[in-house]
C-alpha cells in the first residue's frame, strides 16, 4: 500500500505542477525537478503495472500508434457560427434576438476567436475519456491518444465538475513554438510549415502520439455542453471551466450593450498582434443560458452567437486565366487562376469570381493585377483591380455563352445569380455531381464510395445515374484502378446498406433543386411517402410550413421529368425507403395541425427540445417569437415578463407544461 500511495502522491503533485506551468503560466519548480519526478513515477509504474491509471501524467509523453482514426458521432452537434463584418451586421443580429426574446434585457459575453483546429473533449467523472475533431459537426475523428499529449488539457479535473459533459475549444500552436519548429526544419534541410493553424490541425492526425507530444500545442477552451449542467450563463461557464482545471483565455468581457461589444472588438482589432496565438475575430454570445435555449438554432448555426471577423488580409497578384466550373445543379462558377501568392499563411493559386455580374462590375480582365482577400470565405476572392497596372492592349472579359463541358447554350433566368447549363442529364459534371450528392454523408452516407470513385465509375461507363449504383458487382469493380477486392466488397456492401436510410434523407439525396436537409424533412413529414408528394400541386406544396413558390415549382418540375420517375421506380425496386417508417408514423399525429406554439422558460417534466419535438410530431408549428399568428404560449419558470405581456396584449392563450401534455 505504501507504493500505491507514493504513486498516487506523485501523480497528484505532477498534475498540480503541470496545471501551474501550462494553464496558469506560473511554474513553482524548475523543469529539471519536474522531469526527475516524472521519471521517478514512470519507473514505479513500469515496476508495478497493477497500479495503472489512464489519467497518469506519464501518458503525456505519447507512444501510442493510431493507424486509422475511428469516426464517431458527436453526442451534441458542433455547430458553425454566422459571421459579421460591420456594426450594422451586429445591430441587425441584436434586433433579431430582441424580436424573439421580447424586451428582456440581454447581456453578451465577448471572447477572442482563436484560429486553430476545433476539438470536443468528453469528460466522465472528471476523467478525459475522448477527444474528437469537429469533422462535419455531426461526427468527427477520435484523436484521444494525441490529445492526451497536450499539457494544457487536464486528464483529471478538480472541484465540483458535473458527472459528464463535453467541452469545446481550439487546438492552437503558439507563434513562438511554431517559429522554433520551423527553425529546426530549416536546419535539417526540410521545408518549413506554412502557418500555425494548418500545422496544429495536421498534428492531431499524426499516427505516432510521441511525435505529437514533441510539438508545443496548446488547447484553449470556451464552451461546455451537456445535460443538467446547472450553469446559468456563459460568463459563469468560463469561470467554472477555469476552476475545474481548463485553460480558458482571460481575454473575455461581459458586455451589457452593443456599444460595449464594439469597444471590445475595436480594442482587440488593434492589439491582437500582441497575443501569442493567431486570432481572426471576436465571438459574441448571448450570456444567459436560458436565453440561448429560447433562441435555439438554425439548421447550421446557433441564433445566440455571432462571429465578428477582423478585416481580412489583402494581397495583389496577376490574374493569368479565367476558367469555368459546372456544379451538380448546372450552375456555372467562374474561377480566377492566379500567379501564386502568399495570403494569410497559405499559398493562393485560385480565387472565386462568383458570377458574370461581379466580373463586369469590377471590370476584371485576364492579365490584370488584382487584389485578393480571404475574409470569412474559405476560398479566397478577388475584391478589386489595380487599374494603374493595366496594359494598353487589355480586353474586357467576354463571359462564356456555352457550357465548357458539353457545349450546350447557357441560360440565365431573371432572379438567378448565375448562368446555368440546362443539359441536366447529359452534362458530365452534373451527372457525377448528382451521384456525389446522393452518396454524401448527410444523404445516403454510402461507405466505401467517394467522389474520385464516382468519377472513375462514370468514366468507365459503369454508372450513368445514382440508381445504377445498386447494380454494381464486385467482379465489375476489382479490375478498376486502385480497387482491391476488399475495397470493392466494402463499396457493394455500402450501397446495399443504404436501403435502410430513412425517407427524409432519401428525399434530400435525390438532389431536387432548392430542397435542402430542412425542406426535405418538412416535405417527408407533410406527405409521408413519395407517391403523395409526386401528386402534389405547387399550390398544395406552398401550404407546407416554410415552402415558398420557388421550392414548390422546383419539386413539381422534378417529378414531371420522365428520367427522374424512371430512376425513382428503379430505386423503389432495389428497396430504397420511399415512405416514413411505421415506427415514426406511430409517434406522429395531426392533433395540433394548424396551431403555432411559442415555448419559453424552464420546464420540469420535459426539456425545451422535447416540448418542441412533441409539437412538431403532432402536426403543430414551433414559432420563435410571439405574433398574432401564435396559438399558444407554453410558459415555464423564469419566463421573461415581456413575453407574457405581449401574449396577453395579442390575446394569445398562455398554457403551462401540464396543460400542453393534457392537450395530447
Amino acid at each position: 500500500m505504501e507504493i500505491k500511495k507514493k504513486i498516487e502522491n506523485l501523480r497528484t503533485e505532477l498534475r498540480e505542477h503541470n496545471y501551474n506551468y501550462y494553464v496558469l503560466d506560473n511554474a513553482i519548480i524548475s523543469d529539471y525537478e519536474f522531469d526527475m519526478k516524472l521519471k521517478e513515477l514512470q519507473a514505479l509504474e513500469e515496476k508495478y503495472p497493477e497500479f495503472y491509471d489512464a489519467g497518469s501524467p506519464t501518458l503525456r509523453v505519447g507512444g501510442a500508434i493510431t493507424k486509422n482514426f475511428e469516426t464517431l458521432v458527436h453526442e451534441h452537434r458542433m455547430y458553425s457560427l454566422d459571421n459579421s463584418y460591420s456594426k450594422e451586421d451586429l445591430e441587425d443580429w441584436e434586433k433579431r434576438i430582441q424580436k424573439i426574446l421580447g424586451d428582456a434585457p440581454v447581456e453578451f459575453t465577448c471572447e477572442l476567436k482563436y484560429d486553430g483546429a476545433s476539438i470536443s473533449l468528453t469528460y466522465e467523472d472528471g476523467r478525459l475519456v475522448r477527444g474528437l475533431t469537429r469533422g462535419d459537426g455531426f461526427q468527427g475523428d477520435d484523436v484521444t491518444n494525441n490529445i492526451k499529449t497536450i499539457r494544457s488539457v487536464p486528464l483529471q479535473l478538480k472541484g465540483d465538475y458535473p458527472p459528464k459533459f463535453d467541452i469545446r475549444g481550439e487546438i492552437v500552436l503558439p507563434f513562438e513554438g511554431f517559429a522554433k519548429m520551423n527553425q529546426e526544419r530549416i536546419e535539417n534541410g526540410e521545408e518549413p510549415y506554412m502557418n500555425p493553424r494548418n500545422t496544429a490541425s495536421g498534428s492531431l492526425k499524426l499516427q505516432d502520439s510521441a511525435l505529437v507530444a514533441e510539438r508545443p500545442l496548446d488547447c484553449l477552451l470556451y464552451s461546455i455542453v451537456g445535460v443538467n449542467l446547472k450553469l446559468e450563463s456563459q460568463w459563469q461557464m468560463l469561470g467554472k471551466a477555469r476552476d475545474w482545471g481548463f485553460k480558458v483565455p482571460k481575454a473575455a468581457k461581459l458586455c451589457k450593450t452593443t456599444d460595449e461589444v464594439l469597444e471590445f472588438i475595436e480594442y482587440w482589432d488593434k492589439h491582437r498582434h500582441e497575443l501569442p496565438y493567431e486570432t481572426d475575430g471576436v465571438v459574441i454570445k448571448v450570456n444567459s443560458i436560458q436565453h440561448q435555449e429560447e433562441l435555439g438554432y438554425t439548421s447550421k448555426s446557433p441564433r445566440w452567437a455571432m462571429a465578428y471577423k477582423f478585416k481580412a488580409e489583402q494581397v495583389s497578384t496577376i490574374l493569368n486565366e479565367i476558367t469555368y466550373q459546372v456544379g451538380r445543379t448546372g450552375a456555372i462558377t467562374p474561377v480566377a487562376n492566379l500567379e501564386p501568392v502568399l495570403l494569410a499563411g497559405t499559398t493562393v493559386k485560385r480565387a472565386s469570381l462568383h458570377n458574370a455580374d461581379q466580373i463586369e462590375k469590377l471590370d476584371i480582365r485576364v492579365g490584370d493585377t488584382v487584389f485578393v482577400e480571404k475574409g470569412g470565405e474559405i476560398i479566397p476572392k478577388i475584391v478589386g483591380v489595380d487599374f494603374s497596372q493595366r496594359t494598353l492592349d487589355s480586353h474586357p472579359t467576354n463571359y462564356i455563352d456555352h457550357c465548357p463541358e458539353c457545349n450546350t447554350q447557357l441560360e440565365r433566368t431573371e432572379g438567378d445569380a448565375k448562368h446555368y447549363c440546362p443539359n441536366e442529364y447529359g452534362c458530365p459534371p452534373q451527372i457525377t455531381g448528382r451521384i456525389q450528392h446522393y452518396i454524401s454523408r448527410k444523404a445516403m452516407d454510402i461507405e466505401g464510395l467517394g467522389g474520385e470513385t464516382v468519377e472513375l465509375l462514370f468514366k468507365e461507363g459503369l454508372i450513368k445515374n445514382y440508381a445504377d449504383l445498386y447494380l454494381l458487382t464486385k467482379e465489375q469493380l476489382i479490375p478498376l484502378e486502385r480497387m482491391a477486392e476488399k475495397s470493392a466488397e466494402n463499396l457493394v456492401n455500402g450501397v446495399a446498406e443504404s436501403v435502410k436510410i430513412p425517407f427524409e434523407r432519401v428525399l434530400f439525396a435525390l438532389g431536387i433543386r432548392f430542397v435542402g436537409e430542412t425542406v426535405a424533412k418538412k416535405l417527408a413529414k407533410a406527405y409521408k411517402n413519395i407517391d403523395a408528394l409526386m401528386m402534389a400541386s405547387a399550390e398544395e406544396l406552398m401550404g407546407v410550413d416554410e415552402i415558398g413558390q420557388r421550392i414548390a415549382e422546383s419539386v413539381v418540375l422534378f417529378f414531371k421529368n420522365e428520367i427522374n420517375l424512371d430512376i425513382i421506380a428503379r430505386l423503389r425496386e432495389y428497396g430504397v425507403q420511399f415512405e416514413v417508417s411505421a415506427e415514426k408514423l406511430q409517434n406522429q399525429t395531426d392533433l395540433l395541425k394548424g396551431q403555432t406554439f411559442v415555448v419559453s422558460g424552464v420546464f420540469e417534466k420535459l426539456s425545451r427540445d422535447e416540448l418542441k419535438k412533441l409539437i412538431e410530431d403532432n402536426g403543430g408549428k414551433v414559432g420563435s417569437s410571439i405574433s398574432s399568428k401564435t396559438s399558444y404560449l407554453v410558459a415555464g419558470d423564469k419566463m421573461g415578463p415581456s413575453k407574457r405581456t405581449k401574449a396577453e396584449s395579442l390575446g394569445v392563450s398562455i398554457i403551462s407544461e401540464t396543460d400542453f401534455i393534457g392537450m395530447l
